[in-house]
């Protein structure tokens, strides 16, 4: 329940930003197609030495074997298994969290050096303050649709929901990391009235899993970008990124920059990004992954209401002790 939820609010997010990008972004955006954007390196010389690494599989082919893999573990119950790939998990979030995070800034240095030369820098500025604004201002819609819905649910009022969970919408913009609030997030949602049971369960769950607010600027950055290009994208042909998109966030690391990395191979794949667009793409990104993640981490204690609601429906008390009865009554209900 909790994990279907998570998805369809991400989705949902995704959906809100790419309407809001194809119907906004023809009239901000007018004019600031980027000419000369595909070959700016043109007027600088070579590097002394160039490393190219192939990619071990394609995107697609990385996704179908990671749920293969994910079903077999659960279906044969295999600790050695799933301590490989736990073990394995932290070393990649180790190398983005010690290497690949720390080198961005001078790579995305490097290709606005490159712009400045070429020439279109101030045009890529003035479309950056465009594109942030939007999304902030997204970022806050969706909040306020999430808290409307899970107080009518609820019967809680919504704005004192949100009030209350304002310390971890401000923590995480100072952490930039959902792994690290869960304990301001976990504190403010009990304070909201959650079921301390259930927030237990959900808050960290959703750490890892809901993050609406990556989608909302992952999907609105790729659109800008796309149309800085002097391309035109459809609703249906960012609909199929939007769904993928919402699946690989659920692997994304918690670490800073960590859902665009995750989204990269994707945005290469489906939407054609070249490596001038790739970075573009993850300065945007980087210039408000804390406000993206403050959205994440407050969203959370929405999906815990709904995840509340879901086991008063099913005949459990989230208030109290798992019983065997409560547990043979759930599954008898589902049936």
């Amino acid at each position: 329940m909790t994990v279907g939820l998570s998805y369809l609010s991400s989705i949902v997010a995704g959906f809100l930003a790419l309407t809001a990008a194809l119907f906004l972004y023809p009239i901000l955006l007018k004019g600031q197609q980027l000419e000369s954007f595909d070959n700016p390196e043109n007027a600088l010389s070579s590097g002394y030495v160039t490393f190219k690494l192939e990619p071990i599989m394609s995107v697609m082919s990385a996704l179908i074997l990671s749920f293969i893999l994910g079903l077999g573990i659960t279906a044969l119950k295999s600790r050695s298994m799933l301590n490989l790939f736990e073990d394995f998990q932290v070393i990649v979030e180790k190398m983005l969290g010690y290497v690949i995070i720390p080198l961005l800034p001078v790579h995305i240095v490097g290709v606005f050096a490159n712009m400045t030369l070429a020439g279109q820098v101030v045009k890529i500025l003035s479309v950056f303050g465009m594109v942030f604004i939007m999304v902030i201002l997204l970022h806050w819609f969706t909040l306020c649709i999430q808290y409307t819905a899970a107080g009518a649910v609820s019967k809680r009022n919504p704005a004192k929901m949100l009030k209350t969970m304002l310390p971890a919408y401000f923590t995480a913009i100072g952490t930039q990391s959902s792994a690290a609030t869960i304990p301001v997030t976990v504190r403010s949602a009990k304070k909201a009235g959650i079921a301390s049971r259930v927030v237990d369960f959900a808050i960290p769950l959703c750490a890892t899993i809901h993050l609406s607010g990556s989608m909302i600027t992952i999907t609105s950055c790729a659109v800008a970008v796309l149309y800085m290009t002097g391309q035109n994208p459809s609703f249906a042909s960012v609909t199929p990124v939007v769904l993928m998109l919402g699946i690989m966030m659920v692997a994304a690391p918690g670490v800073p920059g960590g859902g665009v990395m995750t989204a990269i191979g994707l945005l290469e794949s489906m939407l054609g990004f070249n490596e001038s667009m790739i970075a573009l793409m993850i300065a945007l990104y980087l210039a408000q992954d804390s406000f993206g993640t403050a959205t994440n981490v407050t969203g959370d204690a929405t999906i815990a209401t709904f995840t509340e609601r879901f086991s008063k429906l099913m005949g459990i008390n989230p208030d109290s002790e798992i019983r065997d009865e409560d547990i043979e009554k759930a599954e008898s209900i589902s049936a």
